[in-house]
């Protein structure tokens, strides 16, 4: 049985609570523009970005980004904030 990424997401949040902030700002710069004028209303990236960007890093629409390698790229831009 697959889990869903969101919950595998926040249990990588809660086995390293450093990244939290990182994954906050991600998910804001991820967002899609004027969130705020369609359902559901919530700062969410678009389905079709994520499809773009799940098939240029795993060759298929389908794969969902492991919660270790989403950590790695966090640290990763902290890195790059510095």
């Amino acid at each position: 049985m697959s889990t869903s990424p969101i919950l595998g997401y926040a249990a990588m949040a809660l086995r390293r609570p450093t990244l939290i902030p990182s994954l906050l700002r991600a998910g804001w710069r991820f967002r899609a523009r004027d969130w705020w004028r369609r359902p559901p209303f919530l700062p969410v990236p678009p389905k079709t970005y994520m499809a773009w960007r799940n098939e240029t890093a795993f060759g298929t629409q389908d794969t969902r980004t492991p919660p270790d390698l989403l950590a790695r790229y966090l640290q990763w831009t902290e890195s790059m904030r510095r």
